[in-house]
């Protein structure tokens, strides 16, 4: 078992605390059977002709929406154990500043708990689900998305004039060093949680992305929770085209309620 990473520095009151669904990510990408294809997925370079004599350039592992960063943070720290090698590079990106920067320091405190296995941390970058992600240049994408069925996905609070005594731009509760405000920091949270519409409608924004952004030989990890009808979305992944695969990779294993949990992997053959 390895070790979990520590997010005691977190701020949960503006940031997703881990949960049942983060541990399962941690479990899954380190199970035998993921170490197994991610270790022949990115220690060979394939070519249009088979494998090249030539070694592969390190897969960039990219975590959308990290929250405490916990699962960058450990695949980050554990690069050795998961892909075989310590040449890895980690980056994320969360619209959410300060889950930005508690992923910066669950990243840090993991990698030097664990200096023979960690890779490199490129950092994370504030911003819109895979927006800032150039094309073809993901190689691991990870995404655990605010899942849950809501009547909407939330909106930003209306936190007063910008002059006003006490008042906040909109967009300020995003940044790191915002003032507290209760619906500030209640629209932080219901971020990392309400899905809208099936709790799919940030998911279904990122699954569009995933043909732009990822690299020929990239992979996606997405969570799913049973109401967002997990077999319809593999469904619809490999309606991309023939090359596209989608199976489940990961389950907690729950068997009543709409809360089981399901992590499927997309990949091209």
């Amino acid at each position: 078992m390895l070790p979990t990473p520590d997010t005691s520095h977190v701020a949960y009151e503006r940031v997703y605390e881990p949960a049942e669904d983060s541990f399962l990510f941690l479990d899954t990408l380190s199970s035998a059977s993921e170490t197994a294809f991610l270790r022949e997925r990115f220690l060979n370079s394939p070519t249009s002709y088979g494998v090249s004599s030539q070694p592969s350039p390190p897969p960039l592992v990219v975590e959308v929406g990290p929250g405490s960063g916990i699962v960058i943070g450990f695949v980050n720290a554990h690069a050795g154990a998961l892909f075989g090698t310590r040449d890895v590079l980690t980056a994320a990106a969360d619209v959410n500043g300060h889950a930005c920067r508690a992923t910066g320091e669950t990243a840090r405190k993991a990698a030097a708990a664990s200096p023979r296995t960690h890779g490199t941390y490129l950092g994370a970058v504030q911003a819109d689900l895979a927006a800032p992600l150039r094309d073809g240049c993901v190689d691991v994408l990870i995404f655990n998305p605010p899942y849950v069925p809501t009547p909407e996905t939330p909106r930003r609070p209306e936190c007063g004039d910008d002059e006003g005594e006490g008042g906040v731009q909109a967009d300020e509760v995003l940044r790191p060093g915002a003032r507290t405000t209760f619906d500030g920091d209640s629209y932080l949270l219901a971020l990392s949680y309400a899905g809208g519409r099936d709790g799919m409608e940030t998911t279904d924004r990122l699954m569009t992305s995933l043909p732009r952004v990822l690299s020929e030989r990239g992979c996606a990890y997405i969570l799913l929770c049973a109401q967002n009808r997990p077999e319809e979305v593999k469904a619809r992944i490999r309606s991309f085209g023939e090359i596209w695969r989608a199976e489940t990779v990961g389950s907690s294993g729950k068997t009543a309620g709409w809360e089981k949990l399901q992590i499927i992997r997309v990949w091209r053959t």
